[in-house]
């Protein structure tokens, strides 16, 4: 294999080339054993990996476990990420942790490694890792990372779970809709015309519509095109997120169970910065940006504001619809006892039970109100048939 390489001699100079070794490593300890300093050593391109393999949030889950573990039994960082990186089989991980090796052995802190690299580690995971660098508990620190890393895939697999199913029952209403209104219907539409029966409303309905349908395709399937594109650009702006955010949190069935988990969210992270020692300024803002939801965000940006002028966290959420009077009673029993973060990690383990309550009571309501829609939608269309059928039976 060959690796391509950017070092440092021992004079200064930076050099730049190529080498060949069985691996990334034996490649390191070469360039090494010369005296240099690496600044970057990858594998020379060759033009086949037209999709690098992706990093999913598992990876980073056990990345994290596995340097946790080497670390609190007394392993350096550094030797502790070259272990995994020899095992690593994920080309675009090792990658990675051979630049984060590469930036700790070259005496970069290991929080500012990771901040390089934000779609994999976040604030939140780079703000942990910086508070425990502070205070030498990168071990524990690591591990608490990993747990609360844990927590946040099992309540988005579990939310995503929730919504499969009525996703997936709207793309079989739909799709059973087009093919009565583009294929059975037409078919029928000969026969009837040419018994020249007055037709009842249900069925002129529909056939108008299959009509619009057949003739204007190209209409409906650009129509389609703007508003999965709209929706998309939408997300991005103000307005477009103020609304779907507002919609996400007050729809019917699904606005209480997105709440819970906007507000298991927030406060579990704010209990995990807050008991690793983490400042409470930077507690509450990260614990905003990671909400998710724009009216959310908002008040934990209020709360930081007026926190810092030395107003209590329970008064300014006090009286908040966005949040329930019991919670902010916990959080005014936090703040009187000393005991915030505690009492915070504690809240958020009650939430996420009531999360995954909310998320099956949102589902088995979901279920029948789906189905009886595409009963609805099926049988309008099917009456919509019968019924010119009906009438010229009864013709003599």
């Amino acid at each position: 294999m060959t690796f391509q390489y950017k070092v440092r001699d021992p004079l200064g100079n930076t050099h730049e080339g190529t080498v060949e070794a069985a691996g990334i490593d034996e490649a390191t300890q070469q360039l090494r054993r010369d005296g240099f300093q690496i600044l970057e050593i990858d594998e020379e391109d060759s033009g086949m990996e037209l999709f690098p393999k992706r990093i999913s949030k598992s990876d980073v889950i056990y990345v994290t476990s596995q340097l946790a573990i080497m670390v609190d039994t007394g392993i350096t960082l550094s030797t502790a990420l070259g272990g995994i990186i020899e095992q690593e089989t994920n080309p675009t991980l090792k990658k990675v942790l051979a630049e984060l090796n590469d930036a700790v052995e070259g005496g970069e802190d290991f929080s500012t490694a990771l901040a390089k690299y934000p779609k994999l580690f976040d604030k939140t995971y780079v703000s942990l890792v910086k508070a425990s660098e502070a205070t030498g508990t990168l071990g524990p620190m690591l591990e608490r990372i990993a747990d609360y890393l844990r927590k946040e895939v099992e309540t988005r697999g579990k939310v995503k779970a929730a919504m499969a199913y009525p996703a997936v029952m709207m793309v079989v209403a739909v799709g059973v809709t087009i093919f009565l209104l583009t294929y059975i219907l037409p078919k029928f539409t000969p026969l009837f015309k040419s018994k020249g029966t007055e037709l009842p409303g249900p069925t002129l309905m529909m056939m108008a519509a299959s009509d619009a349908m057949l003739g204007y395709w190209y209409l409906w399937l650009i129509g389609f095109v703007l508003l999965i594109v709209g929706f998309i650009y939408g997300k991005r702006t103000e307005p477009g997120r103020k609304i779907l955010d507002w919609v996400k949190i007050n729809v019917p069935i699904i606005g209480p169970m997105s709440r819970k988990v906007t507000i298991s969210r927030s406060i579990r992270t704010l209990g995990t910065m807050l008991a690793s020692g983490v400042p409470i300024m930077e507690s509450l803002k990260l614990a905003g940006e990671v909400s998710g939801n724009y009216y959310y965000e908002k008040l934990w940006e209020e709360v930081l504001e007026e926190v810092t002028g030395g107003r209590r966290i329970c008064e300014i959420l006090q009286g908040n619809p966005l949040f329930p009077n019991v919670l902010v009673q916990m959080i005014a029993s936090g703040e009187e006892t000393g005991k915030l973060d505690s009492v915070l990690q504690r809240v958020s383990t009650y939430y996420d039970r009531e999360v995954e309550t909310s998320i099956k009571a949102t589902t088995s309501m979901i279920e029948p109100i789906m189905i009886s829609i595409m009963g609805v939608v099926v049988g309008v269309i099917g009456l919509a048939l019968l019924l010119p059928i009906f009438s010229l039976s009864k013709q003599p």
